[in-house]
This record gives C-alpha cells, structure tokens and sequence, in this order.
C-alpha cells in the first residue's frame, strides 16, 4: 500500500508544481523557456515519472515479498514467548549453524513434571539436529510454578494442565505461527515426539492438528484422549519399554507421583496403536523387521524389537524395548534412575525418530490449509 501511494504523489508532483518553479533562468546560454515549450516539458517529465513508477509498481510484488520474508534467526537457542488468548507462553528454538534455508521442525515436548532446559539436555536430540540441519523445539507447559512442575493437557493426563483445562492444541499453533514470522522453515515438514506426558501431547497433536504436524514419534507415553477423531492418517512411530515402571505397557494406573501423590491411569500401548493402524488402512498383519540387545554396565541385558505394522496407507512404527524404564532411550543413562528406571543405548530414539521423519511430508490439502495467512513464510 506504502509503495502505490508514494507512486501516486510522485506521477501527481510534477502536474502540481507551477510552472515558472519547472524552468528557472539563471542567466546561462539557455534563454527561458516561452510558455508552449514550458508546458511540453512539465508533459515530458510527467511522462518520464509515469514510466519510472510503472517500472516500480511492476516490481511491486517481489518488493512487498521481500519486506514480508522473515529474517534468520542466529544459529543457537533462543527463547521466545507468544500470546496464546490472555495467556504468554515460552518455548525454545535450536539452530544449527548449518541449517538449510527451510529447515524441517521437530517439536519435543518434556515429560509431566518436567521443563524444557532439562529435557533439552535429558535427550540430546540437538546433536543430531545439528548434523542434519533441522530445528529443534521445545515448549514449555503449564503450572503453578514458572519453571518447573509443568504439564501438557493430553486429553485425560496431566496435573495443572488438565485441571486448568490449558488449551495446548492452540498454544503449538500460535507457536508455530510466531516462529515463521520470526524465521524460514518447511512447513510441509512439520514433526512432534516428546516423553510420557509429552508423548500423549504428540498424540494428541496428531489427532487435533493435523493440518500442521506431518508425522509422530511418542516415547514412553500411550494416547489417552477420551475421543478419537483425527484430521487425518498421521505417520506413527511409537517406543516403550515392557517394563517401564511408570507408565505400564499393558495399560493401569501408575505409581505416586513425587511430591504429590497424583496417579495416572495409563492406556495399553497395543491397543492405542491398534486405533491408528485401523485409520491409517493397516492390514492387521505386523512384522518383527529388526531385533537388537545392549548390555548394561551392570551387567543386565536390554532388548529391542522394531515392530511394522503392514499394508497401511500411512506407517506405523513400534519400537518394543526390554529391560529399560521410563526413559528416553540413547539420552543420559543416569537420569534419576530411582524414579525413572534404568536408561538404556539399546536404541537411540533420535537417531530412530529422525529416520523416521525425514521423508514424510504434509499431503498437498493440509499443507495448503497450514499455509493460509501465512504464504510469506515459505516463500
């Protein structure tokens, strides 16, 4: 708009300015111009300006994209904060140095209890986004402290989050939004995981926003939304350990949680999955593909079984672990491993999670949906 107008004054200008202003004699060798000579030099600097303007409007378009291109954030962290209704969230964004011009997003979100600084370090999926160039994110829940004892409101768990019935579905997609005014990436390639509260979170991120989240890969964590309705097929990986003490793999009600007693009545992981393979056209028929061990320090074996589920139009994914905990399999072994379990380098989640990613993209339809509004952004 700035750019049409200041083009209509400067074609106006030369039309307005009287006519003795056109052509002042200061005594050189050109005598004054006598008035039809004057008149058709106001006529051919009017023409001129039209001409350049034309050429300026024309170019317009590229112009106004151009202002509207976000700029590149600095590699590194960066925290940031965006409204969501009355509300301010946070999250943190990694960088790599490397990064391509639109890089893929992979969201991660922490565990019922926990923040992302600490899951940022727990997981180390940075490494691996570093090496292939793609963003890392991690948001911050809800609670009554600013920091920490934060929680996802994943449908029927947990804490704060649900009893405060947090909209976190509207939080991703405001935080979503806010980083691409910020800064480039491929909204095509838009991922979530997270561990036990946070997987649920992906889950239902999955099943509400389909239209933005391209593929899932929950840890240690089943569905347990009250209704299952999703957008669409949605690519899922999923990895739990048989003997995670915290959040069953059959399914039941959890142990105290510290601090405050809270249990969570866990959902069988088989049995959420089965829901998703049912939507994504899977056949029923699944396949052991891999089979891996890892011994511990202390001498306990783990294992590890890749499950696939066959014949789906969309992929499912079940990573099986034994002899593990509640933990994120290939981050630090020694993470309060008496209230969480034994860690395990049976698997390592990220490496697995990011093969699983990379190649699915949003269908054409729902990255089209994603982008109104917000073209500028993968222009």
């Amino acid at each position: 708009m700035r750019t049409r107008a200041l083009a209509f004054l400067l074609l106006a200008l030369p039309l307005a300015v009287p006519a003795q202003e056109l052509s002042p004699w200061n005594g050189s060798a050109a005598p004054p111009l006598d008035r039809d000579r004057h008149v058709g030099a106001r006529d051919w600097l009017s023409d001129a300006m039209r001409t350049l303007m034309r050429g300026l409007m024309l170019r317009a378009p590229s112009m106004q994209t151009a202002a509207l291109t976000p700029p590149r954030l600095a590699p590194g962290d960066h925290e940031l904060e965006v409204a969501v209704g009355r509300a301010s969230r946070r999250y943190i964004v990694h960088i790599p140095a490397g990064a391509p011009p639109d890089p893929a997003l992979v969201l991660v979100f922490h565990g019922g209890g926990g923040n992302p600084k600490q899951t940022q370090r727990y997981v180390a999926m940075d490494a691996v986004a570093d090496r292939e160039g793609f963003l890392t994110v991690y948001p911050y829940g809800s609670g009554r402290l600013r920091d920490h004892l934060l929680t996802w409101n994943a449908g029927t768990c947990c804490g704060y989050a649900v009893s405060e019935a947090i909209d976190d579905v509207a939080f991703v997609r405001a935080l979503l939004d806010d980083l691409a005014h910020r800064m480039r990436y491929d909204r095509a390639r838009v991922y979530a995981t997270g561990l036990s509260n946070g997987a649920m979170m992906s889950y239902r991120l999955a099943a509400e926003l389909g239209d933005r989240i391209a593929a899932i890969a929950p840890v240690a964590g089943a569905m347990v939304l009250e209704h299952f309705a999703p957008q669409r097929p949605v690519p899922v990986m999923h990895i739990h350990s048989a003997d995670d003490p915290r959040a069953p793999y059959d399914g039941g009600l959890g142990p105290p949680y510290p601090l405050t007693g809270a249990r969570v009545r866990h959902a069988a992981v088989e049995e959420r999955l089965a829901l998703w393979a049912k939507l994504n056209g899977c056949s029923g028929e699944r396949e052991v593909t891999e089979r891996r061990a890892w011994r511990a320090a202390d001498g306990a074996l783990h294992g590890a079984e890749r499950i696939v589920y066959r014949g789906c139009t969309e992929p499912v994914v079940l990573w099986k672990l034994a002899g593990a905990g509640h933990v994120w399999p290939g981050g630090l072994l020694d993470f309060y491993p008496r209230l969480l379990g034994p860690g395990t380098r049976v698997i390592d989640a990220n490496e697995e999670i990011w093969r699983f990613f990379r190649d699915k993209r949003l269908p054409q339809t729902a990255a089209f949906d994603a982008d109104q509004g917000m073209r500028f952004a993968a222009a």
